[in-house]
């Protein structure tokens, strides 16, 4: 082969980082294709080609035998040994031959195999590439709309954002940059298919290992994350430094830090706790800004029962139940939620406007037995901040 053509698979194996052993195997499967396109008879063919002078040899394979019946397939054994005179009857050589006219046909088929191994090892790097990114932050521009589904540019690769992994806050249009949890990549039939998430909890926790720097080095852990997509999420933080304070770290200098990842996800709001392995100490965490006077648990049934003053009832359960549920969520227990009024059977008749239940389940059902209590807060304390 010509200089032109070395020329040609630099410029391949730089534009798309495909490299150089499967751009010569790409050619030989071509050359190997024309070549049996070139024969009148049905041959076997194989092809052989030099890396680095770029030549190649085309070889007929035939059956090494006594009597030839077949001349496409077999050859004898006298004019076999002239090529190799260790050959037996019965084995199989490589015959030189030269394919008289490669042809338009021949040339075209050629062009299409080549084209056809550039494009499979391009889609096969590109899904290298991006599954191992599996779990992280991607940053594209909006292409366009598809059937509900957001299709993103992300570098030589298209993404998919389907309907259901979009905050119902957000609208985002062509032209538009964005940036998505990847979820995971499938191989498909025109090449890889990336996922991303708009909704995903682990997209909150990777905005703040960017914003945070306190997260990235491991000096803070985020150990759980609940979320309802465009409304409202729980991040229950832990420091590993007794001189840090998580939340104060995520938070940032007036806020600063928490208003990106805030500004990230289009104003949904941001809940952050400090996480304890005592259930009782991260419940009262995670219900705040409400005052907790009790807390019951029920270790065998993982639930918890909480009684907050009646006023703040209303608080604790969140609009729709939803501070509860997210807190539920967030410690992996379930949570009952009452009045001290209720309990001492003094309470009003709740008004029909608030419509939200005073029970949460996570997993399990809420408990039936009875309760071991421990107080968790005195009269004269303060509730903690939710910042």
């Amino acid at each position: 082969m010509d200089a032109n053509l070395q020329v040609i698979l630099q410029q391949l194996q730089a534009e798309k980082s495909i490299d150089r052993e499967t751009l010569i195997e790409a050619i030989r499967s071509a050359i190997e294709s024309a070549a049996r396109k070139s024969f009148a008879h049905a041959a076997n063919v194989s092809v052989e080609v030099d890396t680095k002078t770029f030549g190649f040899k085309v070889f007929e394979i035939r059956t090494v035998a006594d009597k030839v019946s077949d001349p496409t397939r077999e050859i004898g054994l006298e004019d076999a040994r002239a090529w190799n005179p260790e050959v037996v009857v019965g084995d199989r050589l490589k015959v030189p031959t030269e394919p008289k006219d490669f042809g338009r046909i021949a040339a075209q088929t050629a062009k299409q195999v080549i084209v056809q191994k550039i494009k499979d090892a391009e889609r096969e790097h590109v899904f290298d590439e991006f599954k191992k990114r599996e779990g992280e932050l991607i940053t594209g521009i909006v292409k366009r709309n598809t059937h509900g589904s957001i299709i993103v540019s992300v570098g030589k690769a298209e993404a998919i954002l389907p309907h259901r992994e979009q905050s119902p806050r957000e609208n985002f249009k062509p032209g538009d940059r964005i940036r998505g949890y990847l979820l995971e990549v499938e191989k498909g039939a025109r090449g890889a298919q990336v996922i991303l998430s708009r909704t995903s909890p682990e997209l909150v926790r990777a905005l703040f290992e960017l914003e945070v720097p306190e997260i990235y080095d491991g000096t803070i852990q985020i150990r759980a994350v609940s979320r309802e997509p465009g409304s409202r999420t729980k991040v229950a933080v832990q420091s590993t430094d007794p001189n840090v304070d998580a939340v104060g770290a995520c938070v940032g200098m007036k806020g600063a830090r928490v208003r990106a990842v805030v500004e990230e996800l289009s104003g949904e709001k941001i809940d952050i706790v400090r996480w304890s392995e005592d259930p009782v100490e991260f419940c009262g965490n995670a219900l705040n800004p409400a005052d907790i006077l009790d807390i019951s648990v029920d270790q065998e049934r993982k639930s918890i029962m909480v009684v907050v003053p009646h006023d703040q009832l209303s608080l604790a359960i969140g609009k729709r139940g939803q501070n509860a549920r997210l807190a539920s969520r967030l410690i992996g227990w379930n949570i009952d939620i009452k009045s001290d009024l209720e309990l001492s059977g003094e309470a009003p008749e709740r008004a029909a406007d608030i419509q939200e239940p005073a029970s949460v389940e996570a997993d399990t059902p809420p408990a039936e037995s009875a309760y071991e209590t421990k107080s968790l807060v005195t009269e004269d304390a303060e509730p903690g901040g939710d910042e």
